[in-house]
């Protein structure tokens, strides 16, 4: 084993152990869409953590505020009230270039749609956010081919998204978010078009990059068959976090 897998492993360890420094804080977050009677809440006083090294799904049934808390995380939003941080930085303070640059940079995107370029190849697809860095040819190139062989596609570097199987697109797309060596990923329902076999696989891959390149993962999932990978769960319901159910008593 390398200095750096080691190192991977030792950080991932920590975090199943509950040593891993936060990374996400959600502090009383609130969202809504509209104003006055008409006002949608679509979250009401969220706070929760997500600590470094560590895949954390977000469970919830359509509508729970799964994808609107995402997208806040994200910088894609902002909430109405409440505070977001990411790596010690709250959102609230950063322009929209700062944002941008966030997003670039130190987030990793994975969308339940896939989200490919048709007329482009996988290796292609997964080398547009290093062409927004301006990373060199060469580089860009060399980079696309060892995520793609990492994720399982070492051969089907120069397919396009449709001679692809489902499957097979989410893991160009999981490549394409780690193209920039992002400190997070966000992913949203990222097997919702997939079947159950082939979404397991999936999520397995995502609890592979956990380990191997040292990335968090927050994930929404409402398929409760998916979420026993993750090292941690946190319950949306109806925008709120849910409290955990109380221990049985013995007679």
């Amino acid at each position: 084993m390398t200095d750096q897998q080691e190192t991977a492993t030792a950080a991932t360890t920590a975090a199943r152990q509950g040593g891993g420094t936060p990374i996400v804080v959600v502090d009383d977050v609130h969202h809504s869409f509209g104003g006055g009677a008409q006002a949608v809440h679509a979250l009401r006083g969220v706070s929760f953590e997500v600590r470094r090294g560590e895949l954390t799904a977000l469970k919830g049934r359509s509508g729970s505020g799964k994808t609107t808390l995402l997208n806040l995380v994200g910088g894609l939003d902002a909430p109405t009230g409440g505070r977001i941080s990411v790596d010690g930085t709250d959102l609230a303070t950063l322009g929209e270039p700062d944002l941008l640059a966030l997003r670039r940079d130190r987030i990793g995107f994975v969308f339940q749609s896939f989200g490919l370029i048709p007329v482009l190849t996988a290796a292609e697809n997964v080398g547009v956010p290093m062409r927004l860095r301006r990373v060199p040819a060469r580089e860009r190139e060399e980079r696309a081919r060892t995520l793609l062989a990492l994720v399982g596609l070492a051969d089907h570097a120069e397919q396009r998204p449709g001679e692809l199987s489902g499957g097979q697109q989410q893991r160009v797309a999981v490549a394409r978010a780690l193209a920039n060596d992002p400190d997070l990923i966000i992913a949203d329902e990222p097997t919702g078009q997939l079947d159950s076999e082939t979404g397991r696989s999936i999520m397995e891959l995502l609890r592979a990059v956990v380990r191997s390149e040292s990335v968090t993962v927050l994930v929404a999932t409402h398929d409760a068959h998916l979420i026993e990978l993750a090292d941690r769960v946190v319950e949306l319901r109806d925008g709120r976090i849910a409290e955990p159910a109380p221990a049985a008593t013995q007679a």
